[in-house]
């Protein structure tokens, strides 16, 4: 399995050789390196964690986990049973074009919003003596039981979830300047931090 800690640099678009555009999104590999392998007898199951980027002040608990091996801002655990080691070292060559992969991330955070942005409402009709009720929710029709079910579709905070993308392909990659393109949209805001794995 492969995987990698990333940086979302935005979208943009790609000409194959026949002319035919393929739209990308850009992602910026930093140097990924092992803080630490998980192993089924000391921590009950396999796993690796790597770390990326740089943060200006650490705990000392915090510094003790990374064993002096860089002050590093993001940790993401992977499941996984390779050869690494504690201090190694990845980057975007890791993966090949046209790999399949699944990209997860934290979706843009949209704020408090009404019905009809974050459940798709059609709202009131625009006449006959609607004033300033256009996009109410309306009745959430509780008779019974005398309280508002779990679930019910109402205004609240939208956006600012985990979500993955599946099947996604890497359509090219520099090695060199750390930058991976994959086809489609990917979540998150420009400068998010993503994982992306191998399917």
């Amino acid at each position: 399995m492969k995987f990698l800690l990333a940086t979302k640099v935005g979208m943009t678009q790609l000409f194959k050789e026949d002319g035919t555009v393929v739209p990308v999104s850009l992602v910026q590999v930093q140097p990924n390196t092992v803080v630490q392998v998980k192993t089924k007898d000391k921590d009950g199951y396999e796993a690796v964690q790597l770390g990326m980027g740089t943060k200006k002040k650490l705990t000392k608990a915090e510094k003790g986990h990374r064993k002096n091996l860089g002050n590093f801002a993001v940790l993401r655990e992977f499941t996984s049973v390779g050869e690494l080691k504690v201090g190694d070292t990845l980057d975007a060559s890791v993966f090949a074009e046209g790999d399949t992969v699944k990209v997860a991330g934290s979706s843009k955070g949209k704020g408090f919003q009404g019905v009809v942005k974050r459940h798709g409402f059609h709202g009131m009709p625009a006449s006959h003596g609607h004033h300033s009720v256009m996009r109410h929710a309306g009745s959430i029709g509780q008779r019974f039981p005398q309280h508002t079910l779990k679930g019910m579709r109402m205004a609240g905070r939208m956006g600012g979830v985990a979500k993955s993308v599946r099947g996604l392909k890497v359509v090219k990659i520099d090695a060199e300047h750390g930058l991976m393109a994959i086809k489609g949209a990917i979540p998150g805001n420009n400068g998010s931090v993503v994982t992306i794995t191998s399917q």
